[in-house]
């Protein structure tokens, strides 16, 4: 079984698609020689492994997508392969994005990082909670607020605060969602337009041109089909989450892309486009801590990005995990190296810290 799947994965990748066809070799984080045949070999195996039907990568040398491959297939039961059009749910890797389209409007002087948001727009969900007057948008993009991840995952259901706004980190979605509701109210509008808007300031800007927030019509149509972790196939338009967010702006967890339209946005952080020096400055410094990893090395949260000290002071990364889509994306800003890939399994994530293992080694 595994040998058939093997074959299957190197046929469907034979008709796959990549940039810079005529790329023999890539370099990795320490700016060694990898060829391409030895990175997709890994890949493969890795997916055989993972049990991941469909993957999408691009890598980034120099900021600049040096290599772009696809993998497997987007529909496992009619056999459908992903392509350079698959879109994917890159989940929470939408935290990241946002973090920057908010800094346009700090900028603007539209929101102060530090001005309580309910002075923008109360929230009456959380009103019984006086402490919520604390929060924020700086608490809110480092995840200090307090808030859970999401209410549905409490036993009563409940927005609730959990501890004092700004003195602990705690993963958090439900903020960053209030967040979006604020930007949503400074432009008087709804999440359609909040939706243009993001289209607008950064995804035009940086050529992007099928990331969105909220599902349009091309992400329906090209849209892989997502798969749980024993590989069966979710009915994603009668899933829980898919059903509550559709149409609605999720600032954490919504964005819609792929590998080569993911990659225009990382490499205008490399290369500081749209926002000014000192806005990269406040997004990409430590703000909270963590945790610490046996290693000693200390995780940190950031303004939307998580980073690392030590050897990783320069780096920037992220997972997504929807129900059936699983994505990860690495940066090193100095460098200018990277990597972004989507899954329609459960998977991707795992991967993508497999992948900067691999991407460290001293030699293949």
């Amino acid at each position: 079984m595994r040998t058939k799947m093997l074959l299957q994965l190197t046929i469907i990748l034979l008709s796959g698609s990549s940039v810079c066809q005529s790329q023999k070799s890539i370099k990795n984080l320490n700016d060694i020689d990898l060829t391409t045949e030895i990175l997709n070999s890994f890949l493969i195996s890795q997916m055989d492994s993972l049990k991941i039907p469909g993957l999408s990568i691009a890598i980034i040398n120099n900021a600049e997508v040096v290599h772009h491959q696809t993998f497997g297939y987007a529909n496992l039961e009619k056999k459908i392969p992903v392509t350079k059009t698959t879109i994917f749910e890159g989940a929470s890797m939408s935290k990241s994005v946002f973090a920057t389209f908010v800094m346009t409007y700090v900028e603007e002087g539209k929101l102060d990082l530090d001005k309580p948001l309910y002075e923008y727009l109360p929230y009456d969900d959380i009103a019984y909670d006086e402490r919520y007057k604390q929060i924020t948008a700086r608490i809110v993009l480092s995840h200090q607020s307090g808030f859970p991840n999401w209410r549905e995952n409490e036993e009563d259901k409940k927005l609730k605060i959990k501890f004092d706004p700004g003195t602990d980190y705690g993963y958090s979605g439900e903020a960053y969602h209030y967040l979006a509701m604020v930007l949503k109210h400074i432009e008087n509008t709804n999440w359609d337009r909040l939706e243009k808007v993001f289209q607008e300031r950064i995804a035009v800007p940086l050529g992007l041109e099928h990331t969105t927030f909220i599902e349009d019509e091309y992400a329906l149509k090209y849209k892989a089909e997502p798969y749980n972790s024993d590989g069966k196939w979710i009915n994603w338009q009668e899933d829980y989450w898919y059903k509550k967010d559709k149409g609605v702006f999720v600032a954490p967890a919504s964005i819609r892309s792929e590998p080569i339209d993911f990659s225009k946005w990382m490499i205008g952080v490399m290369n500081k486009k749209i926002l000014k020096e000192e806005s990269y400055q406040e997004l990409l410094k430590p703000h909270s801590t963590i945790t610490t990893l046996p290693s000693g090395i200390k995780l940190y949260y950031s303004l939307g990005f998580m980073t690392a000290g030590g050897t990783y002071q320069n780096s920037f990364f992220h997972g997504g995990s929807n129900d059936g889509f699983t994505s990860w994306y690495m940066m090193d800003v100095e460098k200018k190296f990277g990597y972004v890939l989507f899954t329609n399994s459960m998977f991707g994530e795992k991967l993508g810290n497999i992948l900067l293992d691999y991407f460290e080694r001293a030699s293949y």
